[in-house]
């Protein structure tokens, strides 16, 4: 019988390293609230992301929201609609408007070209987001906040251990937010953190965390419940430990990958940027039919036939999600548009085999020219 192969597969350390982690919690008997386990995973968190400060949470989405409401924002957020749900219904959550900007056409990402012609009176901050691993254009945003004061907060979901010109990619903005969702390159089961530069901000984001309390007998803030608990920040110290390895066999997978399908009339791979050190996060392939000879959806279709599970993986845009019906136009991000009705990301985790990655990509070059593998 023919194995599944599904987009992504979880990356966990060895059963004994896991359970020797978590064994003294049967002693202690702290499985939540801030333990040893979340201390120390923070702390070792903090050096390998070189980052000043960080925050851990129950998981991304909680990240997003809680930076937004821990400053206090009011008005509009010029984010993108190139991305996971999270990133947009963490801003409308928190009672902002969304101002959605087009994205670059080859990294993805928030074009930074189309920013201040969306500014207006009532904008208060800018929400990029890093996709698949590509980083914005961190220095042009910074100089267009710097413009207009405006906050900057990073949904960094996809780019997990990565640097930009030697710097840890948690440095840039006001704050960024990363996910420790059990599909990302670096996992602790769920789980998310904070990663900023004013201590105010994180003591903020430490009270909202939990319920808004700020002493035994002192409720501050309307907060939330969105502690990491212990068996959460084990797993993060046992997979920080391996994230290395992973991000290396990641790579040679992208580069497989690469080796079958590049050059290919009608595919667009995704480049690597210059000054970036690429965490490999996910393997986009945009296929315009007319050149390639079948559409995104063929190659989809055909691809679930041989039980391989890849992901229209940014589709729907959030700017046409049914729950905003009639809010946003959008033929205001064209470029958007155009990318998530063709982007497919294929198979990528480190177990990855690649004799399966040659399999993927021969059954691809199957459909070229309408042909059937």
């Amino acid at each position: 019988m023919q194995k599944k192969i599904m987009v992504t597969q979880s990356s966990m350390p060895p059963f004994e390293e896991y359970i020797k982690e978590v064994g003294d919690l049967w002693e202690s008997h702290w499985l939540t609230n801030m333990g040893e386990k979340h201390r120390k995973f923070q702390s070792v968190l903090e050096g390998y992301l070189e980052v000043p400060n960080i925050e851990l949470l129950t998981n991304g989405h909680m990240a997003l929201e809680l930076t937004l409401q821990a400053m206090n924002l009011q008005g509009e957020v010029i984010t993108t609609p190139f991305t996971f749900a999270s990133t947009t219904h963490a801003i409308v959550r928190n009672g902002l408007t969304p101002v959605f900007c087009d994205i670059n056409s080859e990294t993805y990402t928030i074009d930074a070209n189309k920013i201040e012609e969306l500014i207006t009176d009532r904008t208060c901050a800018i929400m990029p987001v890093h996709v698949y691993g590509n980083i914005c254009d961190v220095e042009k945003i910074e100089r267009i906040a710097k413009k207009y004061e405006l906050k900057v907060i990073y949904d960094a979901a996809h780019s997990f251990g990565e640097k930009y010109k030697g710097v840890g990619i948690g440095n840039y903005g006001d704050a960024s937010c990363f996910s420790f969702h059990a599909t990302k390159v670096f996992n602790t089961i769920e789980g998310g953190a904070v990663s900023y530069k004013d201590p105010n901000l994180g003591n903020l984001i430490y009270e909202l965390k939990n319920f808004g309390i700020h002493g035994p007998e002192e409720v501050s803030a309307v907060g939330a419940n969105a502690k990491m608990n212990e068996f959460c920040a084990a797993m993060g110290l046992c997979n920080l430990r391996h994230v290395d390895e992973e991000i290396a066999k990641r790579k040679n997978i992208v580069e497989r990958y690469r080796s079958n399908l590049e050059g290919i009339k009608g595919i667009k791979l995704n480049n690597l940027q210059d000054g970036v050190q690429s965490n490999y996060a996910y393997f986009p392939v945009v296929f315009e039919e007319k050149e390639f000879g079948a559409s995104r959806e063929e190659v989809f279709r055909e691809l679930e036939k041989n039980d391989i599970y890849a992901r229209k993986y940014f589709y729907p845009l959030t700017n046409t999600f049914s729950c905003f019906q009639g809010i946003y136009d959008v033929n205001q991000t064209p470029v958007a548009l155009h990318i998530s009705k063709r982007v497919l990301t294929l198979p990528l985790y480190a177990d990855l085999a690649l004799d399966d990655v040659d399999r993927i990509c021969h059954i691809i070059l199957g459909l070229k020219d309408g042909k059937k593998s």
